[in-house]
């Protein structure tokens, strides 16, 4: 079997009866077979198109079912299942490779879990979807920061304020330093404060810095629409203006709409991925980032938001840094890899632990809301007590030492608390 010629996918299966047999199901529901013998399903049809299983590996059971069962008490056999996917079969669509792979898998009648582990594509799917545009050096290029992390902050509170309102935060925001603001994902352009009013509040401030310092602050405007139409209006408005950064919200515009806009754009797409989690928190179900990361860098995404160390929201630090790791790996034709955005609850603290255990890289987007904005001496000193943090990192600091000639990281660490 020539691995160009195939998508080979990993399934975490789960089931009462054998992995095999439910590997063996999956290979042929998701390609030549059904419930009945076909006419025309003949042994050459099959050796062009069918899935093969490659190999199933069983690993520990479990006690209790990841699906709920009305019948059985366990215990619930597990296994890893290798299945090989003709391109002929597939193309170069991701849609197709999406219902095909992913989506009739689950709902095949049978496991009492399922997820889909890893998703290994031949070079074809690279070089037929534009990948990102901008990605981590454009990114630097139009911050233009090198040499450590880009330090980003999000306009708070997402739902309340007018354009003026946010755009007096921004001016604040601007003057402190900051490399990247950006919309939340929850700013979609309410009446209060559509995309276009916001536009032109702020984007003045954006130009009247970068004239007095030669600084231009990245703003990454929510133009996220569910109409392509719209949200390519929306694109015109930020690159009219003389913006140079979108925040998309990707599952609640879905694929297809996100490659309609980034075939036009000129703008970064910071992609924000809410929703993810209703595809990935349970362990036995869903798919791992390493599979769903693939979709959209293919597709352009050139930022991507993954949380953080010491995250405010459910997900593992080692979950994080999992996902940091896969948007590192090279993909198929992928002139360059999306930024990481850790985000989610950071402040100054975790820059140390976050600089370890990504191997001490310092291509990211290091986004905090809370952590700039509510320092006790102001935005500014936010912004200097998070570049402190990372130089103390950077330099095998103890923060609490670096912390002693450095005023801002100081008051930082007496309002979050010392890291744990």
């Amino acid at each position: 079997m020539n691995a160009q010629d195939h998508v080979i996918m990993t399934y975490l299966i789960e089931c009462e009866g054998d992995p095999l047999a439910y590997a063996t199901k999956i290979a042929s529901d998701q390609s030549t077979g059904t419930f009945v013998d076909l006419p025309g399903e003949t042994p050459e049809l099959k050796a062009r198109v069918a899935a093969r299983v490659l190999e199933v590996r069983e690993i520990s059971p479990i006690a209790r079912a990841s699906i709920p069962q009305t019948a059985g008490g366990g215990p619930y056999r597990r296994a890893e299942a290798d299945i090989a996917f003709p391109m002929e079969a597939i193309g170069d669509d991701l849609a197709a490779l999406m219902t095909i792979t992913v989506g009739g898998v689950f709902s095949i009648r049978g496991f009492t879990g399922i997820r889909v582990l890893r998703m290994q594509l031949p070079y074809g799917f690279g070089a037929a979807y534009p990948g990102p545009q901008f990605g981590i050096n454009g990114t630097r290029q139009l911050t233009g920061v090198e040499n450590r992390p880009i330090i980003g902050t999000i306009i708070k509170p997402a739902l309340g304020l007018r354009p003026q309102e946010t755009a007096e935060m921004v001016k604040e925001l601007i003057a402190s330093g900051v490399d990247f603001i950006k919309d939340d994902e929850k700013l979609c352009g309410p009446p209060y404060s559509s995309l276009e009013d916001r536009v032109a509040a702020i984007m003045p401030l954006i130009k009247d810095h970068e004239q007095r310092t030669g600084k231009k602050v990245m703003y990454a405007f929510n133009i996220s629409h569910v109409d392509p139409d719209v949200m390519m209006r929306n694109h015109d408005v930020v690159a009219t203006a003389g913006g140079n950064a979108a925040v998309i919200n990707i599952n609640s515009i879905g694929q297809g709409s996100f490659l309609f806009l980034r075939k036009r754009s000129r703008l970064a797409l910071h992609a924000h991925r809410n929703g993810w989690d209703i595809l990935t928190r349970h362990p036995g179900l869903g798919m791992n980032f390493s599979v769903y990361q693939q979709y959209w860098r293919l597709l352009g995404v050139d930022q991507f938001q993954i949380n953080g160390i010491g995250s405010k929201y459910w997900e593992p630090d080692d979950s994080f840094i999992q996902s940091f790791h896969d948007l590192a790996l090279p993909l198929q034709a992928e002139k360059q890899s999306p930024m990481p955005v850790v985000c989610s609850g950071q402040w100054g603290g975790q820059a140390p632990e976050t600089y370890r255990r990504t191997g001490r890289t310092l291509d990211l987007l290091y986004l905090c809301g809370g952590g700039v904005v509510s320092h006790p001496g102001g935005p500014g000193a936010g912004v200097k007590a998070v570049r402190q943090a990372w130089e103390a990192a950077q330099e095998g600091i103890e923060l609490d030492v670096y912390a002693r000639s450095h005023p801002e990281l100081k008051q930082a660490l007496e309002k979050f608390g010392r890291p744990s």
